[in-house]
């Protein structure tokens, strides 16, 4: 029996690195310091598996899947490389290497979930720190469009709310924990204060906020739904803050506004940084997203809706990205990394996806794997294959290798390796 600790959890955006895994032979029977969806995550990583190679719904050899795959890719017009936040950041390199090799696009998920954060802090740049001085320092936080009690189950716990900080003694005592919604959640029941906002109000509001911290009398009774004692309430709070965040999700990045909201919190949290410690950070939901973002970056000069069509990376959401790409049936091949758009993308794209030859990469069988001309098993990031990832507040952390992949099954990045190797040779280039 073999206690591997400080393994990093490949769940959700908290990368949370103090678990203590437990292996007896190459069967994972125990999880410590895990929340309940990353016990199950590696309790049951081989449930539901993909078990080998297919093509066109047969069994094949890897060799073979590998060599359709990489026909399908070379042959295409406009392929299309998706997915990639919860995979390792060397495959992510090897995706868009791929997709540069193919003059194809590369695109990830934070297109249909914090692009319009990643485009609204492009143009106004953002005030960020990471989680161990939101753990050590801040004394208010703010939930905004975001309920970590259902998506990131430790935060509160490890980060925000509950612990004993450096400069926060008290730990929950000496917080006080705002949540702001269009709905009451869970989160009422953790806050100090829940403050409800009307549908589409969140725009308003934070402008209104923003006024407020510039000292501009507030005539409206109430605004967005929100009465005008509560935000002059929260606004003395914020500007008496020793030190302040504001963790924002996809209910401002998917509400009405969307880059626009996260404008306007970066401009509230601007005005805040003249009174006091102010920051903003999202809540990012896919253990690599983050990573996916970075890499992207580090390689193209851009994070996500890259084309390569003219040889050179060129960048523009709502053209490059994913699901416009399929809804206006540009797309004529694709391979998927670590995703499942065909459950999660729109019915207009899902129809164009389930209609050209598809490449997918994944440990599960999942609606993606089925409607794939190749589905290739692969091991699985943080549990079968080592590799690294950045957590939310982008800080890199090692993802661990507790027990061996079945046999045969290779990671991401190799069988990515593989790929572009055939590629390379069916375009008659030198690799």
């Amino acid at each position: 029996m073999v206690v591997h600790s400080d393994v990093v959890c490949p769940f959700c955006g908290c990368l949370c690195d103090d678990l203590e895994v437990t292996v007896e032979g190459d069967e994972i029977v125990g999880v410590k310091n895990a929340c309940a969806i990353s016990r199950s995550k590696f309790m049951n990583h081989g449930e539901n598996r993909l078990q080998e190679p297919a093509i066109d719904g047969k069994k094949a050899s890897l060799e073979k899947a590998i060599e359709e795959a990489a026909g399908i890719l070379a042959d295409a017009k406009r392929p299309l490389v998706y997915g990639l936040s919860s995979t390792d950041c060397g495959a992510i390199g090897r995706a868009v290497e791929l997709a540069e090799v193919l003059g194809g696009v590369v695109d990830n998920t934070s297109s249909v979930c914090h692009g319009p954060t990643i485009l609204a802090l492009q143009q106004v740049g953002e005030s960020k720190t990471t989680l161990g001085e939101v753990k050590n320092r801040a004394d208010l936080v703010v939930f905004w469009g975001s309920n970590p009690t259902e998506s990131h189950l430790r935060h509160l716990i490890r980060y925000s709310a509950m612990p004993k900080g450096m400069y926060v003694p008290e730990g929950r005592k000496g917080r006080y924990i705002v949540a702001v919604d269009v709905r009451t959640t869970r989160m009422e029941r953790v806050a100090d204060e829940f403050v409800k906002v009307d549908q589409g109000g969140d725009f308003e509001l934070l402008l209104v906020l923003r006024a407020a911290v510039r000292g501009v009398k507030i005539k409206a009774e109430s605004v967005s739904g929100v009465p005008r004692e509560t935000i002059m309430e929260l606004v003395r709070r914020m500007k008496g803050a020793k030190m302040g965040i504001i963790f924002f999700g996809l209910g401002l990045t998917q509400s009405d506004g969307r880059h626009m909201n996260i404008d306007a919190a970066v401009g509230l949290v601007t005005e805040l940084n003249h009174h006091t410690k102010f920051l903003l950070t999202p809540m990012r939901g896919h253990y690599n997203v983050a990573g996916a973002n970075s890499v992207t970056t580090w390689q193209t000069g851009y994070p996500y809706a890259v084309d390569f069509a003219r040889g050179y990376p060129r960048y523009n959401p709502g053209e490059y990205t994913s699901v416009d790409l399929l809804a206006k049936e540009e797309a004529d091949a694709a391979i998927v990394i670590a995703s499942d758009p065909a459950a999660t993308f729109p019915a207009e794209a899902v129809r164009h996806l389930a209609k050209i030859p598809v490449v997918t990469l994944d440990q599960k069988v999942t609606p993606t794997t089925m409607l794939s001309r190749v589905a290739i098993p692969v091991a699985t990031a943080g549990v079968e294959a080592e590799g690294t990832a950045y957590r939310m507040d982008g800080v890199a952390l090692r993802l661990s290798k507790v027990v061996e992949p079945e046999d045969g099954l290779l990671s991401d990045e190799a069988v990515l390796e593989a790929i572009i190797e055939r590629v390379r040779a069916l375009k008659g280039e030198v690799g």
